[in-house]
C-alpha cells in the first residue's frame, strides 16, 4: 500500500468517526478533530469544563462511533485503586482465587470527575496509560488495544477534589475544552433532542482491527527536518521561559510531533507544515507547563505565556 493510499484510507475512516460524533456533538467540530488526532496517536484526553456542557456525551459517543468496549469510572474520595484495576477474590465453589476484571479492562475508558478521587486512586491509571497495561497483585496483564482514556474534570468547583500531579497530567496527550455552545447550536440542541437522545441508536461506523491499522500508518506521515526541529525549539523555549516553573517535558514533544502528524493525516496531507504545530501546541503543551508563583499573581495564563513563545520562536520557510 503506497503512502497516498494510507492517507486517504486514515482521512476516510476519521472522517467517518467525525460524522457519527457529530449526530451527537452539535457543533464544536476542532474538539472533536482532537479527540480523533488522541485516538489516532494512541493518547489520553483530558476534557477539562463545567458541568452539563457534554463531556460524557463526547466519551460515549466517541466510544459507541468506534464499536468499542466503554468502559466508566465515576471518581469519588472513596474510590480505591481495586474500583478501577479488578480484585483477586476466593472462589468457595471452585475453591481457587478467581480475578474479576475492574473497569479499566475497556477500549474506551471514561474516567468521569478524576480530580475527585485521591492521588493513591489516581495513580492506579499511570502504568495503565503509559504502558497499556496493569499489574495486581504482582501480576501484569495487557489491557485490549485500543486503549484510551477520556478524563474529565470541572476546573471551577474545587471543595473535595485532589490536583492532578504533573506526572499524571504529562500522561494526558492532549487537554480539550468545549466551552458553552452559541445561541444557534443550542437552538439546535433542543430541537435534536427534544424527545429523545439519538446516542442508543448510533451506529459503529469502523472497528478496532481497523483503528489499530490506522494508528499505525499515522506514523508514516513526512515531518521534515527543519519542521522536526521546529518542534524542538518551542519544547526547549518553554524550559527557559522565565515565567515558568516547568516547562514541556520530553513526552510532551513527543506527543506534539505525533500530534502534528495525525493533524495532517485527517486533513489528507502526507506532510506536515508549521502550522499543523502551532495549531496543536496549547493543546498538548499547556496543561503541562507550570507557571511561577509571580507569573500567576498577576493574571497570566499558560496560553498566554505559550502564545508569547510560538511568536518569538522562528518559523521554517519552506524552501
Amino acid at each position: 500500500m503506497t503512502q497516498s493510499v494510507e492517507i486517504d484510507r486514515v482521512q476516510e475512516v476519521t472522517s467517518r468517526i467525525r460524522e457519527g460524533i457529530q449526530q451527537i456533538i452539535v457543533g464544536k467540530d476542532d474538539v472533536i478533530d482532537l479527540a480523533i488526532i488522541a485516538l489516532i496517536c494512541r493518547g489520553h484526553v483530558l476534557v477539562e469544563d463545567v458541568p452539563g456542557i457534554g463531556k460524557t456525551t463526547l466519551a460515549k459517543a466517541l466510544a459507541q462511533s468506534l464499536g468499542c468496549a466503554f468502559g466508566r469510572i465515576q471518581f469519588t474520595p472513596d474510590l480505591m485503586p481495586i474500583d478501577v484495576l479488578g480484585v483477586n477474590f476466593y472462589n468457595q465453589k471452585s475453591g481457587d482465587f478467581e480475578f474479576r476484571a475492574g473497569p479499566i479492562f475497556s477500549q474506551i475508558l471514561l474516567a468521569d470527575e478524576i480530580n475527585r478521587a485521591t492521588p493513591r486512586t489516581q495513580s492506579a491509571l499511570l502504568e495503565a496509560m503509559q504502558e497499556q497495561q496493569a499489574t495486581v497483585d504482582g501480576v501484569t496483564m495487557p489491557l485490549p488495544a485500543p486503549f484510551l482514556v477520556i478524563a474529565t474534570q470541572n476546573p471551577i468547583e474545587l471543595e473535595g477534589t485532589f490536583p492532578l500531579p504533573e506526572a499524571q497530567l504529562d500522561r494526558f496527550m492532549v487537554r480539550i475544552k468545549l466551552g458553552y455552545p452559541s445561541a444557534e447550536e443550542e437552538s439546535e440542541i433542543l430541537l435534536r433532542f427534544e424527545r429523545d437522545s439519538r446516542l442508543s441508536s448510533l451506529e459503529p461506523v469502523t472497528n478496532a482491527e481497523e483503528l489499530i491499522r490506522i494508528q499505525e500508518m499515522v506514523s508514516s506521515v513526512r515531518v521534515d527536518e527543519s519542521v522536526r526541529l521546529y518542534v524542538v525549539h518551542i519544547a526547549h523555549a518553554t524550559r527557559e521561559q522565565r515565567s515558568l516553573m516547568l516547562g514541556a517535558s520530553p513526552r510532551a514533544t513527543l506527543a506534539l510531533y505525533k500530534t502534528a502528524q495525525a493533524k495532517a493525516a485527517i486533513d489528507g496531507r502526507d506532510f506536515v507544515t508549521p502550522d499543523d504545530v502551532k495549531a496543536l501546541a496549547a493543546p498538548v503543551l499547556a496543561h503541562r507547563m507550570i507557571l511561577t508563583s509571580n507569573s500567576r499573581v498577576r493574571g497570566h495564563t499558560a496560553e498566554q505565556t505559550l502564545e508569547e513563545i510560538l511568536s518569538s520562536v522562528p518559523v521554517p520557510i519552506e524552501r
